[in-house]
């Protein structure tokens, strides 16, 4: 196999998971919702986080945003995939570039480093802040006013910091038991 047909076969693969965990973020947002005053708690975190420590800032990025505003637009909840899009891809993102876990040494070569669990524990902090306080931004000013945002702040952090723990528990879990997954993230 040409090095370059097995680049491009590696770029699909992770284009297909890419658009597998966008689809498992749809399925986890909306199988469990429990009302809010303007929205609604929701495990799609757990899925965020889990691609978010798992397959890197990419993936995350594309399923933490479509995921979220595609689940948005399928519940009735359309007013907010625009907000959904940018807050939970930026979770994800930034969660995933505070645990990047692949250097380049001084000859080129890219290797694994392990990531204390402070520093999972701080993306995962992160990550809430960015739920939290962007659904409080992007809510108050352009859906239901800065009031009715801010009672919502105590249930995304609750959500999100749900996302982190169980996200964090799976991916450790994926990474254990089938080591070679570390090669699809990017």
């Amino acid at each position: 196999m040409s090095q370059t047909h097995s680049g491009s076969s590696k770029v699909a693969l992770k284009l297909a998971l890419a658009a597998v965990l966008t689809a498992v973020t749809v399925v986890f947002t909306m199988i469990v919702r429990i009302p809010t005053a303007k929205g609604y708690i929701n495990l799609g975190d757990v899925a965020i986080c889990f691609t978010a420590f798992t397959f890197g800032p990419w993936s995350a990025f594309i399923a933490g945003g479509l995921g979220t505003a595609l689940a948005d637009l399928i519940s009735g909840y359309a007013q907010w995939a625009p907000i959904s899009f940018i807050v939970h891809g930026l979770e994800g993102l930034a969660i995933a570039l505070l645990v990047r876990s692949r250097v380049k040494s001084d000859d080129g070569a890219e290797a694994e480093i392990v990531i204390p669990l402070w520093r999972k524990i701080l993306a995962g902090v992160v990550g809430m802040v960015i739920v939290a306080g962007g659904y409080f931004v992007g809510g108050g000013a352009f859906i239901s006013g800065f009031s009715v945002a801010a009672v919502e702040i105590p249930a995304n952090l609750l959500q999100s910091g749900v996302g982190v723990v169980l996200g964090l528990a799976v991916s450790q879990a994926v990474r254990r038991a089938y080591p070679p997954v570390r090669s699809l993230a990017w």
